[in-house]
């Protein structure tokens, strides 16, 4: 298992060395002056230039890409004009309009996004899981149709219709939830689940739908095997059948799945956190793709990419502790 993991994260570090590239090339070498663009339309000639000397982009790029690589690991200098500034590592440059360490910027965003991700991760995994699994053992009456009606609803209600409709049930006609305000986990834990449930709602519901879908047609292919006639054969009941034996071996694609929806699912979280108004990483997004701050951009392009890429050795790993055969491979 050991290896297996090692040469996972290898392969990681190539593919964010090569996604550092192609980010970096993409919006440093796109038509536009970033010093223009950091110092503002009212700046002269003379003061753009200090700005591009000040933020090193005076020199070669693949002396600022390699400066950019450098900051990551160790930290880097950034003069002010009138001294140094230093960006602890993992320092991901200066923003533009803000003049503060995008690392920062991230960090103070990151606790709402990922409480958000990961409170709707549990809750897709859960209902969708346990939609295909009871959509199988009652297979062929009217639990089945029911639930394929209403998975394949919720495949095609986007976000934002699921959560302005979550808002008006459970907030304005109800009453039974407030309307979300983010609240630190630090802070208040309880209120920090009631005002996270409906945005993680809103997005789990989209992905469950796909879950329940797929787990269910993994468990009927699975169920169709020799070794599952075969427990039949033996008198083993239906449930402890799809319970012990089927549900581990339908669970492989389920895992894979979740590694690969885990990068998609910033897109989808981002809507969600403009519509519940959440300080995430989303609304950071947006405002530095208005403001053309390209260091936030780049330095969220690279968060984004190192999360996928953990998520996905976290999926082989777990993969491989379903199927010991994956290992080694």
């Amino acid at each position: 298992m050991i290896p297996y993991v090692a040469r996972r994260l290898l392969g990681v570090v190539a593919v964010l060395l090569v996604l550092s590239v192609v980010v970096y090339a993409t919006f440093y070498l796109a038509p536009g002056d970033p010093a223009r663009l950091a110092c503002g339309p009212k700046c002269d000639p003379e003061q753009v230039r200090q700005v591009r000397a000040q933020l090193g982009l005076d020199e070669p790029v693949y002396v600022q890409y390699w400066h950019f690589l450098t900051g990551v690991v160790t930290g880097h200098d950034y003069s002010t004009g009138t001294g140094v500034r230093h960006c602890d590592a993992p320092c991901l440059g200066l923003s533009f309009q803000n003049d503060q360490s995008v690392t920062g910027l991230i960090a103070q965003r990151l606790p709402a996004t990922a409480s958000l991700a990961a409170g709707a991760m549990v809750l897709w995994l859960v209902i969708g899981i346990g939609s295909g699994l009871l959509s199988v053992l009652r297979r062929g009456g009217a639990t089945e149709r029911v639930l394929t009606w209403i998975t394949l609803a919720g495949t095609a209600t986007p976000v934002f219709i699921s959560g302005i409709g979550l808002l008006m049930l459970f907030c304005a006609y109800l009453e039974w939830l407030p309307f979300p305000t983010y609240v630190p986990l630090t802070d208040d834990p309880e209120q920090w689940a009631w005002n996270l449930l409906l945005p993680c709602l809103a997005l789990a519901l989209l992905e469950s739908a796909k879950y329940a879908r797929l787990t269910r047609s993994s468990l009927l292919e699975t169920l169709a095997e020799d070794h599952v006639r075969t427990f039949r054969a033996y008198g083993v009941g239906e449930r402890a059948i799809v319970g012990r034996h089927a549900l581990r071996g339908a669970l492989a694609p389920v895992i894979a799945l979740t590694a690969a929806d885990f990068g998609s699912m910033f897109g989808n979280a981002m809507l969600t956190e403009t519509m519940f108004g959440l300080p995430g990483v989303g609304q950071l997004l947006v405002h530095a793709t208005q403001t053309i701050d390209l260091p936030v951009v780049v330095g969220l392009v690279m968060v984004t990419g190192a999360a996928v890429a953990i998520a996905n050795i976290v999926a082989d790993v777990l993969y491989a502790v379903a199927d010991r055969r994956v290992a080694l491979r």
